[in-house]
């Protein structure tokens, strides 16, 4: 009964990508011009892209919110094409809000990272699995 527990807990927090970045690394000094406000990585989760590739529907949404292609380019940091449909990017508070708005973006989420305690939690916890 536990493995299943764990089992269900280890699904549900997989589903989610959480993109491990040291912390200088989450800001950039990199910013559009004229624009003075700091960006901070974010996973931007969208509907699978049908007859096209996701690289090329990733860089065509962010585009459509920075202005260019090489803005998109810059900004972005990985595309996830497996398990879910998106992509993580440098984005700026009205970057994300104007994202959200796309038909296309089911959900923009803040990056998070998170230290592991533990490399073997069955023993940690005593369950003796391990």
């Amino acid at each position: 009964m536990r493995i299943v527990f764990f089992f269900i807990v280890f699904l549900f927090v997989s589903s989610r990508p959480f993109l491990m970045v040291a912390e200088d690394e989450k800001s950039s000094t990199v910013l559009p011009p004229g624009s003075t406000e700091k960006t901070t990585v974010h996973i931007v989760y969208v509907n699978r892209p049908e007859g096209e590739e996701p690289e090329s529907f990733h860089i065509r949404t962010l585009a459509s919110v920075l202005g260019s292609e090489e803005a998109a380019r810059e900004a972005l940091i990985y595309h996830y094409k497996h398990a879910m449909s998106g992509f993580s990017a440098k984005l700026t508070s009205g970057q994300v809000a104007a994202l959200s708005k796309k038909p296309e973006v089911l959900e923009v989420v803040a990056s998070r990272t998170f230290e592991l305690h533990s490399s073997n939690s069955a023993t940690f916890h005593s369950m003796g699995l391990a």
